[in-house]
Protein backbone atom coordinates (compact mmCIF):
# COMPACT_ATOMS: atom_id res chain seq x y z
CA UNK A 1 0.00 0.00 0.00
CA UNK A 2 2.95 2.32 0.51
CA UNK A 3 3.50 2.60 -3.24
CA UNK A 4 0.00 3.99 -3.90
CA UNK A 5 -0.34 7.65 -4.83
CA UNK A 6 -3.65 9.41 -4.15
CA UNK A 7 -5.50 10.60 -7.23
CA UNK A 8 -5.60 14.40 -7.54
CA UNK A 9 -7.97 15.72 -10.21
CA UNK A 10 -6.12 19.03 -10.52
CA UNK A 11 -2.56 17.74 -10.37
CA UNK A 12 -0.33 19.67 -12.79
CA UNK A 13 2.52 17.25 -12.08
CA UNK A 14 0.70 14.31 -13.62
CA UNK A 15 -0.58 16.31 -16.60
CA UNK A 16 1.72 19.26 -17.31
CA UNK A 17 -0.79 20.86 -19.71
CA UNK A 18 -3.54 21.13 -17.12
CA UNK A 19 -6.65 19.12 -16.38
CA UNK A 20 -8.04 17.19 -19.31
CA UNK A 21 -11.63 16.45 -18.34
CA UNK A 22 -12.20 14.04 -21.19
CA UNK A 23 -9.54 11.71 -19.68
CA UNK A 24 -10.46 12.16 -16.02
CA UNK A 25 -13.18 9.49 -16.18
CA UNK A 26 -10.66 7.00 -17.49
CA UNK A 27 -8.18 7.72 -14.70
CA UNK A 28 -10.58 8.07 -11.78
CA UNK A 29 -11.84 5.05 -9.85
CA UNK A 30 -15.31 4.14 -11.03
CA UNK A 31 -18.28 2.47 -9.43
CA UNK A 32 -18.15 -0.26 -12.08
CA UNK A 33 -14.65 -1.35 -11.07
CA UNK A 34 -16.14 -4.12 -8.93
CA UNK A 35 -17.63 -5.78 -12.01
CA UNK A 36 -14.23 -5.99 -13.68
CA UNK A 37 -12.64 -7.83 -10.72
CA UNK A 38 -15.62 -9.89 -9.62
CA UNK A 39 -17.83 -10.09 -6.57
CA UNK A 40 -16.77 -10.10 -2.93
CA UNK A 41 -16.14 -13.52 -1.42
CA UNK A 42 -15.19 -14.61 2.12
CA UNK A 43 -13.83 -18.06 3.03
CA UNK A 44 -14.06 -19.35 6.61
CA UNK A 45 -12.44 -22.46 8.06
CA UNK A 46 -15.00 -23.79 10.56
CA UNK A 47 -12.86 -26.74 11.71
CA UNK A 48 -14.52 -29.69 9.98
CA UNK A 49 -15.67 -27.74 6.90
CA UNK A 50 -15.23 -24.57 4.88
CA UNK A 51 -17.91 -21.90 4.59
CA UNK A 52 -17.75 -19.66 1.54
CA UNK A 53 -19.85 -16.49 1.43
CA UNK A 54 -20.28 -14.70 -1.93
CA UNK A 55 -22.06 -11.35 -2.07
CA UNK A 56 -24.38 -11.57 -5.07
CA UNK A 57 -27.11 -8.96 -4.55
CA UNK A 58 -29.66 -8.88 -7.35
CA UNK A 59 -28.56 -12.21 -8.83
CA UNK A 60 -30.98 -15.15 -9.14
CA UNK A 61 -29.87 -18.71 -8.45
CA UNK A 62 -30.38 -19.59 -12.13
CA UNK A 63 -27.50 -17.20 -12.97
CA UNK A 64 -25.02 -18.95 -10.62
CA UNK A 65 -22.87 -22.00 -11.33
CA UNK A 66 -20.96 -23.63 -8.44
CA UNK A 67 -18.57 -26.53 -8.94
CA UNK A 68 -15.82 -28.31 -7.03
CA UNK A 69 -13.10 -29.84 -9.20
CA UNK A 70 -10.01 -31.46 -7.60
CA UNK A 71 -10.12 -29.13 -4.61
CA UNK A 72 -10.87 -25.94 -6.52
CA UNK A 73 -14.25 -24.42 -5.74
CA UNK A 74 -15.41 -22.17 -8.58
CA UNK A 75 -18.35 -19.77 -8.45
CA UNK A 76 -19.35 -18.36 -11.84
CA UNK A 77 -22.06 -15.73 -12.25
CA UNK A 78 -23.66 -14.47 -15.44
CA UNK A 79 -26.15 -11.74 -14.51
CA UNK A 80 -28.69 -10.86 -17.21
CA UNK A 81 -31.35 -8.17 -17.28
CA UNK A 82 -34.87 -9.10 -18.23
CA UNK A 83 -36.33 -7.92 -21.54
CA UNK A 84 -38.80 -5.85 -19.52
CA UNK A 85 -35.91 -3.86 -17.97
CA UNK A 86 -34.22 -3.38 -21.35
CA UNK A 87 -37.38 -1.95 -22.94
CA UNK A 88 -37.86 0.85 -20.39
CA UNK A 89 -36.93 4.46 -21.09
CA UNK A 90 -34.23 4.99 -18.45
CA UNK A 91 -33.10 8.48 -17.42
CA UNK A 92 -30.23 7.00 -15.42
CA UNK A 93 -29.23 3.35 -15.23
CA UNK A 94 -26.32 2.07 -13.16
CA UNK A 95 -27.12 -1.64 -13.18
CA UNK A 96 -25.95 -3.74 -16.08
CA UNK A 97 -25.35 -7.22 -17.40
CA UNK A 98 -22.09 -8.74 -16.22
CA UNK A 99 -20.09 -11.94 -15.81
CA UNK A 100 -17.64 -12.85 -13.06
CA UNK A 101 -15.84 -15.95 -11.85
CA UNK A 102 -14.04 -16.48 -8.55
CA UNK A 103 -12.22 -19.60 -7.39
CA UNK A 104 -10.53 -20.79 -4.22
CA UNK A 105 -8.35 -23.86 -3.68
CA UNK A 106 -9.37 -26.03 -0.71
CA UNK A 107 -6.82 -28.85 -0.55
CA UNK A 108 -8.82 -31.15 1.72
CA UNK A 109 -12.31 -30.49 0.31
CA UNK A 110 -14.72 -33.40 0.14
CA UNK A 111 -17.20 -33.83 -2.70
CA UNK A 112 -19.64 -35.58 -0.37
CA UNK A 113 -22.01 -33.37 1.60
CA UNK A 114 -21.60 -30.17 -0.42
CA UNK A 115 -24.44 -27.70 0.02
CA UNK A 116 -25.26 -24.20 -1.20
CA UNK A 117 -28.04 -21.71 -0.60
CA UNK A 118 -28.81 -18.20 -1.81
CA UNK A 119 -30.48 -15.99 0.76
CA UNK A 120 -30.75 -12.17 0.96
CA UNK A 121 -28.16 -11.69 -1.80
CA UNK A 122 -25.52 -13.91 -0.15
CA UNK A 123 -24.57 -17.29 -1.59
CA UNK A 124 -23.36 -19.62 1.17
CA UNK A 125 -21.48 -22.76 0.12
CA UNK A 126 -20.57 -25.37 2.76
CA UNK A 127 -17.72 -27.69 1.82
CA UNK A 128 -16.93 -30.52 4.26
CA UNK A 129 -13.30 -31.50 4.82
CA UNK A 130 -11.94 -34.99 4.25
CA UNK A 131 -9.03 -36.53 6.13
CA UNK A 132 -5.83 -35.35 4.52
CA UNK A 133 -4.15 -38.07 2.45
CA UNK A 134 -0.41 -38.54 2.59
CA UNK A 135 0.91 -38.51 -0.98
CA UNK A 136 4.51 -39.33 -0.07
CA UNK A 137 5.78 -42.81 -0.80
CA UNK A 138 9.16 -43.90 0.49
CA UNK A 139 11.26 -45.53 -2.24
CA UNK A 140 13.86 -48.10 -1.25
CA UNK A 141 17.12 -47.79 -3.16
CA UNK A 142 18.60 -51.11 -4.39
Amino acid sequence: MSNMVPYDRNSWLVRPFGPLDMFDDLLAPSSTALHSIGFKMDVEDTGDAYAIYAQLAGVSKEDIDVELNEGTLTIAVEHHESDEHKAKNWLQKESSEWKATRAVYLKDASVEGLSAKLENGVLTVNVPKQPEKVNVTKVVID
